[in-house]
């Protein structure tokens, strides 16, 4: 697939301000921004965003644009749920997150979620009679929630609105960030 253009696109990454999978938020924001699209990095608080690496290592310290209560679900095109274990623990227990991922959810736009990032789809409650992929330890909960949980790098669910794009590890960001792109091109 060549390189799309994503000029005017608008694309929403939600956040804690500690302990999201490095890889998982920048290696999505830096293509999507690459190709065109304008990417919005929304934390729980305000201030930096303190990545790690394998759940454990210190990684970068990122700017976010904004804060999640701040953030109006309705502008965006597309909603990216970086994983974590921290992070993605912390992000379904925070109510405007949540919320974010409900309103993708109501009014049809693509969500794309990898490793523990599903943690939040769950917790939205939007992975019944899905089909998804996540970090392994996931596959209790998705199944739990009434998904389908597969083994595979990147999973495509198109069956209702709206598209689902999950993944299961860093290892995978390169499938992940082909789907997405390919949904929001």
């Amino acid at each position: 697939m060549a390189d799309a253009d994503l000029s005017g696109r608008r694309v929403l990454a939600i956040v804690t301000n500690y302990g999201v999978e490095q890889d998982e938020l920048v290696v999505p924001v830096e293509h999507l921004r690459e190709r065109g699209a304008d990417v919005t990095v929304a934390a729980v608080e305000d201030g930096p965003v303190e990545t790690l690496v394998g759940d454990k290592d210190p990684g970068k310290s990122i700017r976010p644009t904004t804060t999640v209560g701040q953030v109006d679900a309705s502008d965006y095109d597309l909603l990216i749920i970086p994983g974590g274990t921290i992070n993605a623990d912390q992000l379904r227990l925070d109510e405007a997150a949540v919320g974010i991922v409900s309103t993708f959810e109501a009014e049809g736009r693509p969500i794309a979620a990898i490793c523990h990032g599903p943690w939040a789809l769950v917790e939205a409650g939007i992975v019944d009679g899905r089909r998804l992929t996540s970090y392994a330890s996931l596959e209790t909960d998705i199944s739990n929630a009434g998904g389908r949980w597969v083994d595979e790098a990147a999973v495509v669910d198109d069956s209702r609105q709206p598209t689902i794009i999950t993944s299961r590890t860093p290892k995978d960001l390169d499938d992940f960030v082909r789907e997405v792109e390919q949904v929001l091109a």
